[in-house]
């Protein structure tokens, strides 16, 4: 039975684009409860500038209140010096960096060009010296709704360029959820073969309803680490009508149906994606909290014992 690991992005990439303020209480509790459903990763928060996503300037109190259980790594993302230095004192497992493989993106989401931002990442990882792990993800790997197609030769480029440079991981992003399966499976393939000792990591939206359908052309393809975001939160602001990441526990759920070993507690996730709604005061897309596991049996209406 293959092992399927999952990194649930929620409190980061979930959290950093809601209307209104998480309360730290909140945020800390979340983490805790997801950390006993047994996720191998929890992207917990963003050491970005709080004046830049003022969602997330509660990062330092959450890392410092959260209960660090064994076999999870706790995961923040790093833009830049600064925030290694608050990473490295968080005492995070692992720094997230990240850019996009469009010009065009890149410079709309992180206001500079690819190369400016590869530069500034290499100063991050030459500072860092090997002291923490690091994974890069690579945004917009599978296209860009402002440039369209991203040539896979582009993505590989990047992926070779971080990989001498010596990071642990690289995340290859649908980050406006314009990947196909025969896309996923082809990026899968060659990645695989080309990178075989870094941990690759995809991540998919679900803004055109094709978001497990690509999980499962990638785990097909031999991939067995993916991000999720409890209850399918998230998005890019950068991807007009975009809607959120994959939802964990759909995934989750899927694949445990079909007799993969995802090593989390279905039904605990589950009930965390029910009281997610209430945290964020609104409603959220994942479907399986709403329908229920497949395992999940309702009582027959009482005629059919009479037809019976």
């Amino acid at each position: 039975m293959t092992r399927i690991y999952f990194n649930d992005v929620v409190t980061r990439d979930g959290f950093q684009i809601e209307p209104n303020f998480i309360p730290t209480d909140d945020k800390v509790k979340l983490v805790d409860e997801l950390s006993r459903c047994g996720f191998a990763k929890i992207e917990v928060t963003s050491f970005t500038s709080p004046k830049a996503i003022p969602m997330l300037r509660d990062a330092e109190e959450v890392m410092g209140r959260i209960e660090r259980m064994p076999g999870v790594e706790y995961t923040v993302l790093v833009p830049n010096l600064r925030g290694a230095e608050r990473a490295f004192e968080s005492r995070a497992d692992e720094f997230n960096l990240v850019m996009s493989t469009s010009e065009t993106h890149n410079l709309a989401n992180l206001r500079m060009g690819r190369e400016k931002s590869f530069s500034g990442l290499a100063e991050v990882i030459r500072y860092v010296d090997g002291r923490t792990p690091i994974n890069v993800s690579l945004s917009t790997a599978f296209g860009c709704p402002m440039e369209g197609d991203v040539p896979q030769s582009v993505v590989e480029e990047f992926v070779q360029r971080f990989a001498d440079l010596g990071v642990r991981g690289v995340t290859i992003c649908d980050t406006t959820g314009m990947a196909h399966p025969a896309q996923v499976a082809l990026m899968a393939n060659d990645l695989q073969k080309k990178f075989a000792d870094l941990q690759l990591t995809f991540h998919f939206h679900n803004t055109r309803g094709m978001g497990l359908a690509n999980v499962l052309a990638a785990v097909q393809s031999g991939i067995v680490r993916f991000d999720g975001s409890l209850g399918g939160l998230g998005g890019c602001p950068y991807a007009p009508g975009a809607s959120g990441n994959i939802s964990s526990e759909d995934a989750i759920h899927m694949l445990d149906a079909m007799g993969y070993d995802t090593g989390i507690d279905i039904p605990r996730l589950i009930g965390l994606a029910r009281e997610l709604p209430l945290i964020v005061g609104h409603s959220v897309p994942g479907q399986v909290a709403q329908a229920g596991s497949t395992c999940d049996l309702h009582p027959a209406p009482a005629y059919v014992a009479e037809l019976r």
